[in-house]
């Protein structure tokens, strides 16, 4: 069945794409410059409606080869004709829906009055209120039928796929923090998140997110900022990865946040730059604590810095959130759970990290 082939294509081209996005491998399938804008507009077009056509004729074109994608109604005749209708509202609106309705929210997209039209193609340019948006459509679809060949429909799909991930990623997820929870629960949120590779995204934003309490509940700070995962420190002109700065400007305490095992190199290299900043209170948080051949080393450092009056804290997220969760109550906790979801959403994190963490909180 049509149907069915083509919701199993989708679903396989869509974890490819969403896999290659999460390891920051994602490319365009094109080379060809005018297509990959095509395609771009389209899915971001001001009409609703049209944001699905390229998905829905694409992935029947690949579901059954002798159809022809520019054909909206089997009534046109002729060959390759057949009822896009179907797959647009069995296929793609179900698509729509799992995926925070990237493409508008639309239960019946193809009963709506720019597609109800026999094809998409320029002799129904008159019939559509935006001419330059229903342009490129025909551009794309023109492409796929001229060139016949399976392998570039299924490259056009991908490029499709890859401009819906984009805008994906710039739709706010839904998350619903409960109105109490517990500190164990709070904790196993937490692991939970941690559980899955983000290359420290997670960990930076639950990071943030626990120092940006402490800061508004106990008046320790004014705000904590923070840079960019995929930026270096000085490249952001920042000391560490957050930076928690008092009223004044000054900067109370430096956090460093490691996915990873810390280890004495990496303590040298940040104290130098803090010590000259005169910043005098520095953790290092991280989820795998001290690499176990220098964690002497590490106590030494950290004693003799003492010393000179710089205070190192190396910690891991669970240890210090026992603590700091526990302090802070369960009104501190829901603060805590709805500051993570803030920090998702505010630094743009990879769809993938933000929707775990709204499925993590529905089950609190």
């Amino acid at each position: 069945m049509l149907s069915d082939d083509a919701a199993r294509i989708l679903k396989a081209e869509w974890q490819r794409v969403s896999a290659l996005a999460q390891t920051r491998k994602l490319e365009d399938a094109l080379e060809q410059p005018r297509l990959i804008k095509a395609i771009h507009q389209s899915i971001n077009s001001s009409v609703k409606t049209y944001r699905y056509v390229l998905p829905t004729q694409i992935v029947s074109k690949l579901a059954d080869s002798s159809l022809d994608s520019r054909c909206l109604q089997a009534s046109r005749g002729g060959r390759g004709a057949f009822d896009a209708r179907t797959v647009a509202h069995a296929v793609i609106v179900p698509f729509d829906q799992e995926n925070e309705s990237v493409l508008g929210g639309s239960q019946e997209p193809y009963v709506s009055n720019p597609v109800r039209v026999p094809e998409v193609s320029s002799r129904y340019r008159d019939a559509q209120k935006y001419v330059k948006d229903w342009d490129k459509l025909c551009v794309v679809l023109d492409a796929v039928e001229s060139r016949a060949r399976e392998d570039f429909t299924r490259r056009v799909f991908r490029q499709v796929l890859i401009e819906t991930y984009k805008r994906l990623s710039s739709v706010r997820v839904v998350y619903a923090a409960p109105r109490r929870v517990s500190l164990r629960k709070t904790t196993e949120a937490i692991q939970a998140y941690l559980s899955e590779h983000s290359g420290g995204d997670r960990l930076l934003a639950l990071t943030s997110a626990v120092f940006t309490v402490i800061g508004s509940r106990f008046g320790l700070w004014a705000e904590v900022k923070r840079g960019k995962i995929t930026a270096a420190d000085q490249a952001s002109g920042m000391l560490a990865d957050l930076e928690c700065v008092t009223k004044d400007r000054h900067v109370a305490v430096a956090v460093e946040v490691k996915d990873r095992k810390i280890t004495i190199s990496q303590l040298r290299a940040k104290l130098r730059s803090i010590r000259e900043k005169q910043v005098s209170e520095i953790f290092f948080v991280a989820t795998q604590g001290t690499l176990e051949s220098e964690e002497a080393q590490v106590n030494a450092l950290v004693n003799h810095e003492f010393g000179s009056g710089q205070n190192i804290y190396v910690t891991d997220l669970e240890r210090l959130c026992g603590t700091v969760l526990a302090l802070l109550g369960e009104r501190g906790r829901r603060d805590f759970l709805i500051e993570t979801s803030a920090q998702l959403e505010k630094y743009h994190s990879e769809i993938a990290h933000r929707r775990a963490w709204a499925a993590i909180l529905e089950t609190l």
